[in-house]
């Protein structure tokens, strides 16, 4: 090797006993060795315990052989495994489709990627990962995502109304793994989020006409009944949740805080009860923050339930009608003497100012300045 091998520009000696043994020994066993492995690991993924040592000892020899290229352990190996995992995770999903809930099908398929990771750890080429984890997403996940999702007593819109966040956060592991995978969820959890706004609407409009039927002759009613407050206050109820939704089932994905978004604007600009939600926010507002309202709040409370309110604002496309309806509250609980409180005046029309810009607020801010 020292002297030799240089001057004639030859092979060195270990690399010469590699390409005696990858023609004279490697050429005729490879086939033979290949079978062995994929058996093997087909019963490790039936559960049962092989030795993973010889496996990668084996492995080695084909990544060696290649001396220092992997093309012998991909073509003579690797496609191979890919094809067999692919046959293998096939079969596997369409008996789980058909035998499985959507919460228990998951499982098995986070089960089952887990396990292939660590098959790569423990005797595979650090190369295959990618390629193997692609295989079994692709059978196990991408093939069966809309049966999965749809379906019937366990699908995603079930897991929702269930409220089963443990399930939806891995459903939003596993389908982020594949491309597109969380656009139909994050559409079911649209129409699930409105949905159950639309409910909020339909019951407010009820209870107010059973109202009127029964108050039918009275004076008219007051722009901050109870069934409308109350149904401010279940707005603000359903967006904390499905927020917490947002951020601990999906990761505060961008995705699902425009799903919210949009399936607020969807039922916070219908008209309830005769009344737009610019006017029943403005009339809770106005019930918060004058003396002898029926909200009984700590201070600490009602901050944080106007804070909730202006955020809620944010779906509102008519903000101007908001404007409005607040600006004439403003002025009668002034002019009479009626506020509760001045910071918590101050303190709405700061936050009101960071989301709808200072004109919006200029005119509010100096009627409270005027009367101070």
């Amino acid at each position: 090797d020292r002297y030799y091998v240089l001057r004639h520009s030859l092979h060195p000696l270990k690399d010469v006993g590699l390409l005696c043994f990858r023609d004279q020994v490697y050429a005729d066993v490879k086939r033979n060795a290949r079978s062995a492995v994929l058996k093997l690991i087909e019963r490790e993924r039936e559960g049962e315990l092989i030795d993973k040592m010889m496996l990668k000892n084996i492995l080695d020899i084909f990544i060696e052989v290649g001396m220092g290229s992997m093309d012998h352990y991909e073509r003579d190996f690797e496609e191979v495994l890919l094809n067999e995992t692919g046959s293998y995770y096939k079969r596997k999903a369409a008996e789980w489709i058909n035998e499985d809930s959507c919460p228990e099908y998951m499982l098995k398929a986070e089960e089952c990627l887990q396990l292939e990771e660590e098959r790569v750890d423990n005797y595979l080429h650090t190369s295959t990962k990618a390629k193997l984890l692609r295989q079994v997403e692709g059978e196990v996940l991408s093939t069966y995502e809309q049966d999965l999702l749809q379906k019937e007593h366990s699908g995603c819109a079930a897991l929702l109304r269930d409220d089963k966040t443990e399930d939806l956060a891995r459903m939003y592991r596993l389908f982020s793994r594949i491309t597109r995978g969380l656009d139909p969820i994050a559409d079911c959890f649209k129409e699930h989020v409105e949905s159950e706004g639309m409910k909020l609407v339909k019951e407010v409009a009820e209870a107010v006409e059973a109202k009127k039927e029964k108050d039918a002759g009275k004076p008219s009613r007051d722009s901050g009944s109870s069934h409308e407050q109350q149904y401010v206050r279940q707005v603000i109820e359903l967006h904390d949740k499905y927020l917490a939704y947002v951020s601990t089932c999906f990761a505060n994905s961008s995705l699902f805080h425009k799903a919210l978004k949009e399936a607020f604007e969807g039922f916070c600009n219908k008209n309830v009860a005769g009344s737009t939600s610019a006017e029943l926010m403005a009339n809770f507002c106005d019930n918060l923050l004058k003396k002898g309202g029926s909200e009984k709040l700590s201070d600490e409370a009602i901050e944080e339930t106007l804070e909730k309110v202006v955020k809620l604002l944010a779906y509102i496309s008519d903000k101007d009608l908001f404007a409005e309806f607040y600006r004439k509250r403003l002025a009668r609980r002034l002019l009479q003497d009626k506020s509760a409180s001045d910071d918590h005046e101050r303190s709405i029309l700061t936050r009101l100012k960071q989301q709808c810009g200072a004109q919006f607020t200029s005119k509010m801010e100096g009627m409270v300045t005027d009367l101070q």
